[in-house]
Order: C-alpha cells, then structure tokens, then sequence
C-alpha cells in the first residue's frame, strides 16, 4: 500500500464541515481519519498552506493552446506593427507552407478588423492565418485568401461572414468558423506527433495552476487520434473529457458519427469521450452572439448557429444516445435557446444527465426564473467578469446602454443553477487563483473599479472555491468521487502557499500552487526536497 499523509496546515475537507488537520491518502484514494499509519508512509508537510480538492476546469482547449506554441507569441504585442514583426521573424525561420498561429489582441484595431495588407508586409510569398483571441476570428494575409480562392465574388458562408472593404474584396478578417475554414481546411493539419508533444506541454501548464481534470470544450473528430495516443503514452498530466463538436451542417447524420468516435476513446487511461459541444451562437464583440434585441451598433441580432426547435431537436438526440451537453451561449436569445434545450431533457438531467451552458453572458432576467426546477450548470469564465480593454472597447459598445449586466454569476446561483469555472484557455489563462479573485471581487488588477464591476454579482470565496472544484464535478458527473476530501474519495489534491479564505480578496492571485496531486500521484510539485520526507 502506499500510503501519503498531509498535515501541517488547514485542509478544506468540504466547505461545509470544518477543516482537517490531517489528511491520509491510501493508494490514491482518501482514507478514514483513523486509518493506520505505517512507519514507512510518506508525509507532506503543508508548512502552514491550504490543501484542497484538485481544482478543475470545466471549459478550455488544452489542443489549440499547445498548438500556439508552435507558432510567434503575440498575445502581448501591442500594436500591429508589432505582430507584423513577430510574424516576419517567424516566417524567416519555418519553410512550413503555411504559416498557422495565434493569438492576437482584437482590441488594437478599432472594430477588430484587420486587414490582409498589413500581414502581405511580413509574408507575401506563403499564406498566414493569425487566430484571434477568441478563436471566433481570424485574419489572413493575401496568399491564403487566394489559396482559398476567396476573392470579391466569393459569397458569405452560411453562419461565416467575410468582412469586405468598400469595393467589395475580403479584408482579411474572416469571422466564424464556416468562413475561417474556407482558409484553413486548405492548410496542413498538424501532425501527430506535433500534437502530442503539444498536449503534453498544454495538460502539464495545466497542473501547475492546480488542475487535475479539464473539459476539451472543442474537439473535431480528426483531433481525436492525437488525444488518444497521448493518453496511450502517458503524456497527459490531467484527466481530460471531449467534447465533440456537432455541426449544424451535418445534423443530423453526424451523430452517428460522434457515438463511433465516442466508442473509439473507451478505456484509454484518463481520458473520456462522453460530451457533445453546441455553439449556439458566437460572440458579441464580432456581432454574432444572439440577441433577443437588436445590436445597440448594428441593425442585426446575431448569427445564431442553430434555430431553437433544431437544437432541442439534436439536445434531445444526444441524450438519446448517451451524451451528456455543452452549450456555449453568449447572448440572451442564445441562453434562452438552451434553456428550452435543457427543459426537453429535465426528466433525463433528474436522473443524472448532465447539461452545461458554458459563457451566459447575457441573461435574460425572465429566464433566471425558470432555473429553480431545472437541473442545468452555468460554466462561467470568472476572469471575464471585469472592465478590461475587451469590455469597454468592444463589448459594451454593442450591448449600448440598459444590457450592461453580465456574467451573472451570483443572480443564477440564486435562482437555482449549479455553478462551475472554465477558463476557456488559451483565450484567458488557466489560472484558477486569478480566476478566484476576480469572482470575488469583480475588479482588475489594479482593484478597479472601486467596489468592483456590479459588485451585487460577486461570489464568496467559499461560493468560488466550490465553483472550482465540486461545482465542476458536478458538470462532468464526477461527484460521487471527486470534489471534495471526505473518505473514499479519489485524491485529486492542490497545495498553495496560504490559506486565501483568510487573504484579503484583492490578494488571492499573489497565492501559488506547491503541489498538485491525481488520484494520489504528484503531477507537479513545485517544493524544496526537504519538504517531503
């Protein structure tokens, strides 16, 4: 047996209960209090820090975040002529065809169009396809858009736009994925060992934020492969469910195909397969995300990627067939859309079908009061609730004044749904302290605005920590045994230095993870030697 104690400083058992002082851990599982001891055990001595259930992260894309490493870093850069650089440098230093990267900061451009022009001045000769943040947006130079054979005369995909300059020729922002795939479905995938190396280096970035599960929130069927053989080597740090994408333009057939690439992922060591992901609409900085009302901007509300009765129709489909939900829904018309999605299922969701909607950025206040009955989990990105250059360069200027109220994180836990936390890396990072403090606070880093951003929407520490871990336990179905520390549970484990409950709120993210542990095996460790006898 092998058996681990930890002691020496507070040890969150469940947020209801008090703490531990001490916490046994046999063969990867959490054991009585009373458990025997041997002589030989190992201890972990928590020098006055906070041990914790592992926490998880219910929505990120581990794959597209270690593919950008593949690629310039230029999330930081902070003008165009700075990427245009990065880019140059890069291209002088692959003899790949095709130049595939991200992501870019959409904010440096007003609107966040950007044109082909400007990247013909780092690459004309091969084609550059640039990710935005969001991965809802790409910008291209004008070798791919010729490799695409985009031109003045190509029209607009259906549920794609291709942003026009005034004589009608692509710009070179192409937004949504039925219009960045007229580009990148000419371009090379990458290899399977490129992913795999980049699943590695993803899920352990991972585990160092504390992080023992992940929801993959989009994964195409051709990604599967790479997820595979990486759990076949042992090189994913985390437990990782998919959840793979269902395509408006493939429904229904495509879900035959989804249950055959589901079966194909069974038994591989930490990984599943058991979630199918909806983007019901897109985002609200590019004018896509739906709306029950106009644009405050533009004379449109949205470009929804599926009419309500076809996405209850296909919610319904996929509990038939054993998959539980994800639903990324940003605008109202989109929330609600889901909500009616979910009421099909209730009796299934009663019965422990689970249903996430991940964003829910905006709510409708009519429909907060139909979560009371209704077994759904809101999956928010906490980094998000908060006045960044985003917000109040992009955002707000679409919803205009009267739908300012956003990431109602504490509105929809009161009415009744279950809360969890994504990060949706690589769009924000993975870390969870941050993520934390800003639910608490509503503030940036630099504590503003004073009292926080809607401070009424604020969580607890408490409120957030559950989020974090049971919270997303509950969204992959996992309760039972991951989530909290009680006996019999699997000994998913994070370590930090300090004790947040008792920092002050603006304080959280000074905090670091010493250790991370699943199912009772370090995944990183970030301590002296001595400190693990």
């Amino acid at each position: 047996m092998a058996v681990v104690v930890f002691h020496g400083g507070a040890i969150r058992v469940d947020g209801v209960g008090p703490d531990a002082d001490r916490l046994v851990v046999v063969d990867g599982v959490i054991a009585d209090p009373g458990h025997p001891v041997p002589a030989d055990a190992e201890t972990v001595d928590l020098e006055g820090g906070l041990l914790l259930p592992a926490f998880r992260d219910g929505h990120a894309h581990p794959l597209l975040a270690g593919r950008e490493r593949s690629g310039p870093v230029l999330r930081d850069a902070s003008s165009v002529d700075q990427i245009v650089e990065r880019v140059r440098a890069w291209a002088a230093e692959s003899d790949e065809p095709w130049l595939v990267g991200g992501s870019y900061d959409a904010t440096l451009v007003d609107g966040g169009v950007f044109d082909a022009r400007w990247l013909d001045a780092a690459v004309s000769d091969r084609p550059v396809v640039l990710h935005a943040w969001d991965y809802h947006t790409a910008w291209v130079n004008t070798a791919a858009l010729e490799a695409a054979g985009v031109d003045a005369d190509t029209p607009d995909p259906a549920l794609g736009r291709i942003l026009r300059r005034a004589d009608g020729s692509p710009r070179g922002t192409l937004v949504e994925r039925p219009a960045i795939d007229l580009v990148l479905d000419r371009a090379p995938r990458p290899g399977l060992a490129a992913d795999v190396d980049a699943l590695a280096w993803a899920t352990q970035h991972l585990a160092t934020h504390g992080i023992a599960w992940a929801q993959e929130a989009w994964a195409e069927e051709h990604d599967v492969p790479s997820w595979i053989a990486a759990a076949r080597a042992g090189r994913l740090a985390v437990d990782v469910d998919l959840a793979l994408r269902a395509d408006p333009q493939r429904w229904p057939g495509q879900l035959e195909h989804l249950g055959r690439t589901a079966r194909a992922v069974r038994d591989e060591p930490g990984l599943t397969c058991r979630t199918v992901k909806f983007f019901v609409d897109g985002i609200l900085e590019n004018h896509t995300a739906h709306l029950l009302e106009c644009y405050h901007d533009a004379q449109t509300r949205g470009l929804p990627n599926w009419r309500p009765d076809q996405l209850a129709d296909a919610v319904v489909a996929c509990d038939a067939a054993g998959f539980d939900v994800h639903l990324h829904a940003i605008g109202d018309a989109a929330v609600r859309a889901a909500i009616d999605a979910a009421e099909r299922i209730r009796e299934s969701l009663r019965g422990g079908r689970r249903l996430t909607i991940a964003h829910a950025q905006v709510i409708d206040p009519v429909d907060l009061d139909r979560l009371a009955d209704l077994d759904v989990t809101f999956c928010f990105q906490p980094q998000w609730a908060m006045p960044d250059a985003v917000m109040t360069d992009l955002t707000l200027p679409r919803l205009g004044p009267g739908r300012e109220r956003q990431y109602r994180m504490h509105s929809a836990q009161k009415a009744g749904a279950r809360l969890s936390f994504g990060s949706d890396w690589p769009v924000t990072s993975p870390e969870v302290l941050a993520g934390i403090r800003t639910a608490v606070t509503r503030q940036d880093t630099d504590g503003l605005p004073a009292g926080g951003w809607q401070p009424d929407e604020r969580l607890t520490v408490d409120e957030a920590l559950a989020a974090a871990t049971l919270g997303v336990a509950h969204q992959a179905g996992d309760q039972d045994d991951r989530g909290t520390l009680r006996p019999g549970m699997v000994a998913d484990l994070v370590w930090i230095d300090r004790d947040i409950r008792r920092t002050p709120a603006s304080r959280i993210a000074d905090a670091r993870v010493r250790g991370t542990w699943r199912r009772g095996i370090p995944t990183f460790l970030a301590v002296p030697a001595a400190a693990v006898l």
